[in-house]
């Protein structure tokens, strides 16, 4: 079979499963089953009158502050339907419950992580800090568990600390997700597109319109003590074209096998994550787990920009992401850690080399590189990690270049007044490359949102280069550090239960060396607007 048969039908398998993976999701089953809404009630009556468990619901059943442990329950949690609700303040009625101890009637559904927390109404509690906006894997506007029991695939905490691959964000991130239940497997899905017209300045610059985001579901079910889980991540970027596309001072991987892909973002694969996950409880707030992708994505790195609550919505990919989450796609990964209550400790074995030029297949996989994370959340709002890992022949075009990388971050994330979030993210990664140059980059990234419907985000990065000016005659091995800042904002115009859409731009300027004036132009600025339609 020649390679371009070959690839047209690799691409056509690709977009099937992409289009499949679109037309299963559970929306339309549960447009069946609308739950019982108690966002009008009044305030709360001492005997309240005697309902089913498949008509009560709960929100808030993780941690609290107040550190109040929900009663235990004998009724069982409802199947079907979606988790992600709209909470009403009721604070009367919150001080009436906090009198008055529930009634066994009402199902409240117990803390299987051994985490302190108080079963909420909804319609009856006070207004929760963390609202459902979007960051990692998913889940719901609970503070824990869903209706549906998904909770944390490595370990007994809540679901909203997880990111990508084996990755931690603070217990106070924001999740969206439409929660199922199919037999004994818990199940979630989420989704976001963005179409976008970009318009990159100055000599190097280019413009484009394109549609990138990614599509995710994930299932989990109980083992006695274990949890088991699967994860399926798709992206529509292939559709791009193996170009990607133009983004300044971007530099990494190749569209067509010979030359390097330098002031355009590349595409990522089709198939972003193909991961199973096996994780067994220890105590209340330890266990072991394992993990096993392809693709999937090694112990190394702060959690992708695209689960990031301070990255998601800026539409455009970080200059620094070959400097701190490039493996997220990784063709080949095992990795194996040991939760210890807020701590985590994990090592990982995977293939070195970065995806190749063809974005719809999935490459076989080969364990000869190797990482290591240490993975730290002291408080609810903050998490920390470190990593450091040794990556064989990365890139295709240098295959006899090896690199160590060496990373650090922080993500502070803190909900404030009435549906509003502040999450920021500061990160450093070191490229030592063998034989070769040793490159520091650095990202400073926020995000306010406001009322679930305006989203203000910025994003600063410095980055040590050589590639971009590789083929300047003068400059061919030098190093030279470049600077880009980016703001942006999103307007939330239209929102159901389940989807919103949003319009937004934003605008990039640059701080370069005087040696790439000639390059670059004195003052490129370059911008993007673009739609954005997201499935909660």
């Amino acid at each position: 079979m020649s390679p371009s048969v070959r690839t047209r039908r690799v691409r056509l398998i690709g977009a099937s499963a992409f289009a499949l993976l679109l037309l299963s999701s559970p929306v339309a089953a549960q447009s069946a089953a609308e739950p019982h809404d108690h966002s009008q009630h009044g305030p709360a009556q001492p005997s309240p009158p005697q309902q089913s468990p498949a008509q009560h619901n709960h929100s808030q059943h993780g941690a609290s502050p107040e550190g109040q442990s929900a009663p235990p329950t004998s009724a069982p949690a409802p199947s079907g339907g979606a988790a992600h609700h709209h909470h009403t303040d009721h604070k009367a009625d919150h001080r009436t419950e906090k009198k008055s101890k529930p009634s066994s009637k009402h199902g409240a559904h117990p803390t299987s992580h051994g985490a302190p927390s108080r079963t909420a109404h909804r319609g009856h509690g006070a207004p929760k800090p963390a609202a459902a906006l979007h960051g990692g894997h998913g889940g719901t506007d609970h503070d824990g568990h869903g209706d549906h029991g998904m909770k944390g695939f490595l370990g007994p905490y809540p679901m909203m600390r997880e990111g990508s691959g084996t990755s931690w964000l603070p217990d106070t991130t924001p999740h969206e997700g439409i929660m199922g239940k199919v037999g004994e497997w818990s199940t979630m899905w989420h989704a976001y597109l963005n179409l976008i017209y970009d318009n990159q300045g100055g000599p190097r610059g280019g413009e484009k319109t394109f549609v990138n985001g990614m599509v995710m579901g994930m299932a989990q079910r109980q083992f006695g003590d274990g949890t088991f889980g699967v994860r399926a991540m798709l992206a529509p970027d292939p559709f791009m074209g193996p170009s990607g596309y133009p983004l300044l001072l971007a530099s990494g991987e190749t569209a067509d096998g010979k030359t390097h892909l330098i002031d355009r973002q590349h595409p990522h694969d089709l198939f972003m994550e193909l991961a199973a996950i096996y994780s067994h409880k220890l105590s209340p707030n330890s266990s072991v787990f394992f993990y096993a992708g392809l693709p999937g994505e090694p112990a190394l790195g702060p959690p992708t920009f695209m689960h990031r609550t301070s990255g998601v919505d800026n539409p455009e990919a970080p200059i620094t992401h070959h400097w701190l989450d490039s493996t997220h796609i990784t063709f080949g990964v095992l990795t194996a850690g040991l939760v210890l209550d807020n701590w985590k400790i994990e090592a990982s074995a995977f293939r070195g080399r970065e995806p190749d030029q063809y974005r719809f297949d999935i490459e076989a996989p080969k364990l000869d590189s190797a990482s290591a994370r240490l993975t730290w959340n002291p408080i609810r709002e903050l998490s920390m990690q470190v990593s450091v890992g040794r990556i064989r022949s990365p890139e295709s075009l240098n295959p006899d270049v090896n690199e160590t990388r060496v990373t650090a971050s922080a993500t502070y994330t803190q909900p404030f007044g009435q549906d509003n979030l502040w999450s920021s993210t500061f990160a450093w990664g070191r490229k030592i490359l063998s034989p070769g140059a040793t490159l520091d980059g650095y990202l400073l990234e926020t995000a306010v949102i406001f009322k679930k419907t305006y989203t203000l985000f910025a994003r600063a990065e410095r980055v040590a280069e050589t590639e971009l000016h590789e083929d300047v005659p003068g400059l061919d091995g030098r190093i030279l550090t470049v600077n880009k800042l980016t703001v942006g904002g999103i307007y939330d115009f239209y929102r159901t239960e389940h989807v919103k859409f949003g319009i937004g731009g934003l605008v990039s300027t640059y701080a370069l060396p005087s040696e790439l004036t000639p390059v670059y132009g004195s003052n490129p600025t370059s911008g993007m607007v673009f739609a954005r339609m997201k499935v909660m």
